[in-house]
């Protein structure tokens, strides 16, 4: 029998580090407060000696793989937008991490996803770490709404309320779904290690165990995970690493629109969005997103400019207002919504010292309209004339367009994919583009469109 050895170490609830001792501030990634207490054993498991012995036996040779295309068999999601960010579809075998805020609809999309496989490709197992059984029932019976859920379906739904990383994992081994849901990690845990669940150890050795049994009997499987107060994904950041592919599911709680981005994806491109509405029924595609947000959009007001940005290889229009008044302050206020206010900041002064635009004394409000969050510099052009438009008081022109970024010394500069967004652009009725390597400074921009 093999010596059992414990001990106790501080793991750090942010970059997973350990340390031999209590300190305030983690030495690795500089988080305060984040070292906890786990103990460990250095007994080595039963598994790890069955593995030793099979060293070897898993090697497959290319030439034995030729024509089995099945391993990278995609099958259908029943959602057009879900289908776009997996790119494609679900790949048999992939594993799938799912974020996003609480509340944000993450086990909507699942359990409609869950109904959508059980009836048209087989058995679904559902790991509810959160609900019970009956909780999990209610939302399907729900979300199927009047569609009648046929007697063979609901056979192919197999709740599993549970906690216990081992007990999933062995269900997933019996039962051999077409598709397993994991929701959530945090909410696993197991008993070869003493931490509580939603640690560290815990979320990555849950997370490894259940990544093992799904590539060994290939297994889609959708792992739901918590995001922290600052956004990113809770847990060890090996475990985004070890799946195949990382949604964010994000939005505004208020509003009904909800973003799907791919974070990363081993089978299909990274940063393609998909567009979902919250209703009643559950999560809706979204086809035409720009009609969305330029539903509601205003013309011949000072102070908006439409945009068309890149999500993915989806171009988007998308609104982008501004106000600009005079300050009582002796630092003028520069707010920005859906927009990086540094690149706020830097526009204002590129605007006041490049295309002679007074704002030393102004405040300067941006805003996206929709709710949507717009990074990519490809905006730059059309916010800084719905700026300049709300100073001057004069409105940018009817079905107008712009697509550049702005330099500091005031350059205009083209931007990739410029022929698809201006395609895209046309499609909705907006004939004249600015920027586009059209133009080649901000101050031409200006005096052009704001006559």
């Amino acid at each position: 029998m093999a010596r059992s050895k414990s001990g106790v170490v501080y793991v750090c609830q942010q970059c997973g580090e350990g340390f031999p001792k209590w300190s305030g501030q983690c030495g690795v990634c500089g988080e305060w407060n984040t070292l906890v207490e786990t103990r460990i054993s250095t007994t080595k498991s039963k598994s790890e000696y069955r593995s030793s012995k099979r060293i070897g036996e898993g090697i497959v040779k290319l030439t034995e793989l030729e024509g089995k295309g099945k391993t990278q068999e995609r099958l259908a999601v029943g959602s057009g937008e879900l289908k776009q960010v997996l790119g494609g579809g679900m790949v048999q075998g992939s594993v799938v991490l799912l974020a996003g805020e609480p509340g944000i609809g993450k086990s909507t999309l699942l359990s409609q996803l869950t109904l959508y496989f059980a009836s048209r490709h087989g058995k679904v197992l559902y790991v509810c770490g959160e609900e019970s059984a009956e909780q999990v029932k209610l939302r399907l019976d729900r979300l199927s709404g009047h569609k009648k859920t046929s007697k063979q379906a609901k056979d192919n739904i197999l709740l599993l309320p549970e906690v216990d990383t081992d007990v999933a994992v062995v269900a997933m081994e019996q039962e051999k779904p077409v598709l397993s849901i994991v929701d959530s990690v945090q909410s696993l845990s197991t008993g070869d290690l003493s931490g509580m669940a939603g640690s560290v150890g815990q979320v990555r050795e849950s997370g490894n165990r259940i990544l093992n049994v799904a590539k060994r009997n290939n297994l889609s499987t959708f792992i739901v995970g918590h995001v922290t107060k600052a956004g990113s994904i809770a847990g060890p950041k090996v475990l985004e690493h070890m799946v195949d592919t990382v949604l964010n599911l994000s939005g505004e709680r208020s509003g009904n629109l909800r973003l799907l981005k791919a974070m990363k994806n081993r089978f299909g491109a990274v940063d393609e969005v998909g567009v979902f509405e919250m209703t009643d029924a559950g999560l809706s595609d979204v086809t035409n997103p720009s009609g969305l947000f330029l539903e509601e959009a205003q013309t011949g007001v000072p102070g908006a400019c439409v945009a068309v940005v890149m999500e993915g290889t989806r171009p988007i229009l998308t609104e982008i207002q501004a106000l600009v008044v005079a300050s009582s302050l002796n630092n003028p206020r520069r707010v920005a919504e859906g927009v990086k206010a540094s690149r706020l900041q830097v526009l204002c002064a590129v605007l006041e010292k490049r295309a002679g635009v007074k704002l030393a004394d102004r405040d300067v409000f941006v805003n996206v309209a929709g709710g949507m969050r717009v990074s990519e510099p490809a905006a730059d052009l059309a916010m800084a004339l719905a700026i300049a438009s709300s100073a001057k008081e004069k409105a940018v022109g009817a079905r107008t367009v712009a697509i550049g970024e702005v330099g500091l010394l005031g350059e205009v500069r083209r931007v990739s994919f410029v022929e698809k967004r201006v395609k895209e652009a046309a499609k909705l009725g907006y004939r004249k583009v600015v920027g586009a390597g059209r133009e080649k400074s901000l101050g031409e921009v200006v005096k052009k469109v704001l006559k």
